[in-house]
């Protein structure tokens, strides 16, 4: 069933599919451009019954253009079948078309993408930040993001800094610094 699907789908997107790769008994499609993603998307979940969005992630190939990969993972329970599906956009102008109008389980993970690599979804309802707060200026997956983090002068600190999440540097163990033990004595 998975084979018919791939088929149909190489001949309705002729040429703006590269040739898909089998490895460990998981097929990877790549879309050439990322402009064909909606209509390849609503093909896949009206035609082929690929009615589950599990995930989408994000890679950074720092120093390559196009320099981001964004992987797309659905499932099909008529057919018991994953795929994965895939394409890349380059830094400058790093933009896409949104899912959500095909699957809505894709607000959440491109709102995750946006937030943490920058990237930007065309026709996301609600693109704002997940993780970071609003007017943080970084994007912290990227792989020229310090591994200490960045101090930000011009932005507000963040919401929780020094707030009861936050633990505490110093010689304690771990259990001495966790925020739950602040003002608390340990109980054993």
């Amino acid at each position: 069933m998975l084979s018919d699907a791939i088929k149909a789908l190489q001949s309705k997107f002729a040429g703006q599919l590269e040739e898909p790769v089998v490895a460990l008994g998981e097929t990877t499609i790549m879309l050439k451009d990322p402009s064909v993603l909606p209509a390849f998307a609503k093909s896949l979940k009206n035609d082929h019954h690929f009615e589950m969005l599990l995930d989408i992630c994000s890679i950074d190939h720092f120093g390559a253009d196009p320099r981001f990969e964004i992987v797309y993972h659905v499932y099909s329970f008529k057919a018991h079948a994953y795929l994965r599906f895939k394409t890349r956009v380059p830094e400058r102008g790093a933009s896409l078309p949104s899912l959500t109008p095909v699957w809505h389980a894709a607000n959440w993970h491109e709102r995750e993408i946006y937030d943490m690599m920058g990237l930007n979804f065309e026709g996301h309802p609600d693109l704002r930040r997940i993780l970071m707060w609003e007017g943080y200026p970084y994007f912290p997956l990227r792989k020229d993001f310090p591994l200490a983090g960045r101090h930000t002068e011009d932005t507000n600190p963040a919401p929780m800094d020094g707030g009861p999440f936050v633990s505490i540097p110093g010689n304690k163990t771990a259990i001495e610094r966790e925020p739950r033990a602040k003002g608390e004595t340990n109980r054993r």
